[in-house]
Parts: C-alpha cells; sequence; structure tokens
C-alpha cells in the first residue's frame, strides 16, 4: 500500500516542502531504500526506523520499502525525515486507522526506543508550511515552542513515535502549543556591563550613540588599554529593540543551525558576534557542502564585533565587502546558489601602528613611516569607504581613570537612541530600510537635503579629502542621524561638521 505525507527540508535557511512516499512491497524481505537525494543522514534513518517502530510495540513491514522523497532534484540532509518515514511504514502497512493527514506537516528525528528527538530550523520549517496552506504541524516537544510563534498554523509538540500514532488515530487528543510572542519582548536582557564603567572617552560615547541610532558601521583606532573592547562590548546595551519582524527573521538563522538554545523560543535583543581574527572566510561569510550561515548572517540585525581588526587576513576582510552594502550573502555552489540575510553592524577596533602606540602621548611610538603605511595598507580603501565613523579613542589619563564624577550611562544613551530610531521608523514607509544607514541615494536626495552652508562645507571636505561618492552619501546619512538625535528637522552646517570630523581615516589611506 502506498502512504503520502508532507515533511520540510532546509536549503540555506529556507523551507521546502516535501512529500514523503512510502510504497510498501507485496512481498520478499530485500532492504527498504530512499531515494529523492538523500545524504547520509537521510539514508541512515532506515534503521533508526526499523528500530523505533519495533521498540514502540508495533510491527515492521517484513517488505521491501521503497520511500521517495519529492520533488527529487532538492538534496534532502538531516534527521527531520525520520519521523514521516516512520508514519508512512505504519500507515502503508495498515497498523492504525488514519485520520485525514493530508494537511499535516510532520518533521523529528526518531530514537532507536521511539523517542522523538528535537532538529534544526523548525521555525523556518513552521513558517514555510504555513506559508503553503497547511494547518498543522508535528513537530518534536523541544521545539514546539519555536514553531508555535506562527500564528497561522496548529503546532503540537508530541515526545515519542506511539504518541504521533495515537494523536493520527484519534486515540490520544493532543492541544496545540501557544506562545504569548508579546510576552517574550516585554521580557528584555538585562546586562551586566553599562556605559558608566568606562572612564572618559565621551567623544568616542558620542560617535557610539550617533552609530547606534543610525545602525552606522563604526571603526575606533586607538593604543592598547584604551577602551576599545570596553566600550564596544557595552554598545549593546544602547541599541534599539527588535521589532517582532526582526526577531523572527533573527531567529530563523540561528535555529537553521542549531544555535537557538535549549527552551530558547525567540531572540528577543539583538544579536552580538565577536569571531577571532584567525576566522576564515567562509566561517564569516558562510558556506561549505550544504552551505550555512556565517558570523555576517548570525549578526543579522545586530552587531559584528572585529577586534585587532587588521589581523585578519586581508582576503578575509575584502569577503565582507559587498554585503556590508548589500545586506545579505550570496554563496554560490556548482548547482546552486543560497542567499542569507546579512544586515548587521559593523564595529571594528584597530591599533594606529604596529606597535599600537603612533600619535599617542602615552608612549613613544618606535615604528617607522614605512612599517605605519604597510600597517594600515592591510586594509584597502574601499573597504574604509564602506565604514561610516572612524573615531580615534586616547588613551585615558591617570586623572580621568581615578574619576569619580559621574559618567555617560547606558540609560541615557539608550533613550537618545531608541527616539532618534522611532524617527526613522516613522521616516521610512518602505518595509525594508530600518535605519538611515541603509538608505539608497535616492532616499539620500530625499531625507538629507542640505542648506547653503552645509553644501559649501562638504564641497570643501570632498575636494580637501578627495572623498568619493559613497563618502559623499555616508556623510549625508551620518548628518541625518545627528540632526534626529538633536530633534532637528533639517539638516544643519553643525551636523554636517561633525558627520565629516567622523571620515578620519580618509585622511590617512
Amino acid at each position: 500500500m502506498l502512504a503520502r505525507l508532507h515533511s520540510v527540508t532546509l536549503e540555506g535557511i529556507e523551507g521546502i516542502i516535501c512529500e514523503v512516499e512510502v510504497d510498501i512491497g507485496r512481498g520478499g524481505f530485500d532492504k527498504s531504500i530512499i531515494v529523492g537525494l538523500p545524504d547520509a543522514a537521510v539514508k541512515e534513518s532506515i534503521e533508526r526506523v526499523r528500530s523505533a517502530i519495533i521498540n514502540s510495540g508495533f510491527r515492521h513491514p517484513k517488505k521491501q520499502s521503497l520511500i521517495n522523497l519529492a520533488p527529487a532534484d532538492v538534496k534532502k540532509a538531516g534527521p527531520a525525515f525520520d519521523l514521516p518515514i516512520a508514519l508512512g511504514m505504519l500507515v502503508g502497512k495498515d497498523t492504525f486507522l488514519s485520520s485525514d493527514i493530508s494537511d499535516m506537516v510532520v518533521v523529528g528525528e526518531l530514537a532507536l526506543d521511539g523517542r522523538v528527538r528535537p532538529v534544526n530550523g523548525v521555525l523556518s520549517m513552521a513558517m514555510t508550511a504555513a506559508a503553503d496552506g497547511f494547518r498543522r504541524m508535528i513537530v518534536p516537544l523541544e521545539n514546539a515552542r519555536e514553531a508555535a510563534v506562527v500564528t497561522d498554523i496548529e503546532v503540537f509538540g508530541v515526545g515519542s513515535l506511539a504518541q504521533v500514532v495515537g494523536y493520527i488515530s484519534g486515540q490520544l487528543p493532543l492541544e496545540p502549543t501557544t506562545v504569548d510572542v508579546d510576552g517574550l519582548f516585554n521580557v528584555r536582557a538585562n546586562y551586566d556591563v553599562d556605559f558608566a564603567d568606562v572612564k572618559g572617552q565621551e567623544s568616542v560615547k558620542r560617535a557610539l550613540t550617533v552609530a547606534a541610532a543610525g545602525g552606522h558601521n563604526i571603526m575606533m583606532i586607538g593604543p592598547p588599554g584604551a577602551g576599545k573592547t570596553m566600550l564596544s562590548q557595552r554598545l549593546a546595551t544602547i541599541l534599539p529593540p527588535l521589532s517582532l519582524e526582526q526577531s523572527l527573521e533573527t531567529t530563523r538563522i540561528y535555529s537553521s543551525v542549531g544555535l537557538l538554545g535549549k527552551n530558547k523560543t525567540l531572540l528577543a535583543t539583538r544579536p552580538v558576534r565577536m569571531p577571532h581574527h584567525s576566522a576564515s572566510g567562509p566561517a564569516l561569510v558562510g558556506g561549505g557542502p550544504m552551505p550555512r550561515p556565517g558570523e555576517l548572517s548570525l549578526a543579522h540585525f545586530g552587531i559584528l564585533f572585529l577586534d585587532e581588526f587588521v589581523e585578519f587576513p586581508r582576503h578575509v576582510l575584502e569577503m565582507i565587502r559587498q554585503p556590508l552594502e548589500d545586506g545579505f550573502v550570496i554563496v554560490s555552489r556548482a548547482k546552486k546558489t543560497i542567499r542569507f540575510p546579512a544586515q548587521f553592524m559593523l564595529v571594528a577596533a584597530m591599533n594606529p601602528c604596529p606597535c599600537g602606540y603612533y600619535g599617542s602621548d602615552a608612549r613613544r611610538c618606535n615604528c617607522t613611516p614605512g612599517q605605519i603605511k604597510r600597517y594600515l595598507s592591510k586594509v584597502s580603501g574601499p573597504l574604509v569607504d564602506r565604514i561610516d565613523i572612524h573615531i580615534d579613542v586616547p588613551a585615558i589619563s591617570f586623572r580621568k581613570l581615578r574619576s569619580k564624577s559621574g559618567q555617560l550611562d547606558s540609560a541615557a544613551m539608550r533613550q537618545e537612541v531608541t527616539k532618534a530610531a522611532a524617527v526613522q521608523a516613522g521616516r521610512f514607509g518602505d518595509g525594508k530600510t530600518h535605519s538611515n544607514a541603509r538608505m539608497s541615494h535616492k532616499q539620500v536626495e530625499n531625507f538629507c537635503r542640505l542648506d547653503s552652508a552645509g553644501e559649501l562645507m562638504l564641497k570643501h571636505a570632498m575636494a580637501e579629502f578627495g572623498l568619493s561618492a559613497r563618502a559623499h552619501d555616508k556623510i549625508c546619512k551620518l548628518a541625518r542621524t545627528i540632526a534626529d538625535l538633536a530633534g532637528a528637522e533639517n539638516i544643519a552646517s553643525e551636523h554636517i561638521a561633525e558627520a565629516i570630523s567622523y571620515r578620519k581615516l580618509d585622511r590617512k589611506l
């Protein structure tokens, strides 16, 4: 007898509905086979399914079975097909009378004793099933709350194969899993760090406030021990909150690679990724035989902090140039091209020279001009051009370090940032532009009009520093954010002046 069920496979982070066809033969004891481009984990499901069926108290078909996973030209990977294959075998053998399962999607890995184990990417699978019109979905119990975030489909969490059979046969009623999404967003993370811990560096805090308010990329240059890493680690405490749409998109990335965490339903705070400078290109941008997202995508709608920026291999840094501009990563293979979202805020930190003390009053620099030039040339001009803010982080004096006077804290900075983010949310109505940094050239022309004094100032800056057209737009976007922080409707010359002051590396590289 032929049984048909539906499941989902992942291609990158996108789900693809698959039809699982199980044909139970009429004789013979030949081994069952799976067709439809299965990987090793899917092929091995035959043995897991056999043991799970027997140990759950059912009879395994002692006949050759043919399992077809359609569409046949899509690679099937992972153990999520265990549960639908087992159900297909039991339905095909008439082990139990089943209700209509044509509106149902089934995913789950089976243990040898019949338990249902969690799988990766359930959120994307649920979103795909709901978009394709399915009304019910059976998932592992551990994944139920994650899938239930999708409100257009009923999600049933199960712990064993026997429980699934009882539900489908109508003998064991199950209640769909529900999640209070609004409640998840009301519980925000409490950070253990605060900008009040940072002594001095008020100009750098101002630059970080501007960066957070407009989603601008920022590079900090300063000697060792000036506080670059300390400042970067506190940037997340002032970022505006994630929207539900942004949270879903970020969560599905983490879910697809198994990084969501046990009993975690949604990422309610912005992600912060800090890869080591020894990270390879595929580790940053994504890749592999079965392409998976890298650090750039894991930082989607969050922060990618690259400490010791010039220590990354130059060819690795060049890989992030296009994603910085486009907001996504393209991973190309011989038969498939996968697109991963990567709309992140880059925070880079570097020393000004090999010894780290060029331009510092605290210690003498021993580097020659040639060494400094070679050191800075590790970061290409086109990459620097894509970073909106370049800010010096000077060494902290003893007096400031020991000062007990009040410091600008995260709460005050976050209040400014949230106010500016609300202004931007009201400005852009296309559903794609979330911050000033993501404005297109046309949007820059519409929303970044300058007065005569600002026009003249920007003209002189471009001529003196040899700024590119991209740097021109970066300055206009920065000025728009600075004006938003000031509560100004129009960009004034002082906003342009501050924005130009943040382009320091254009004068050195």
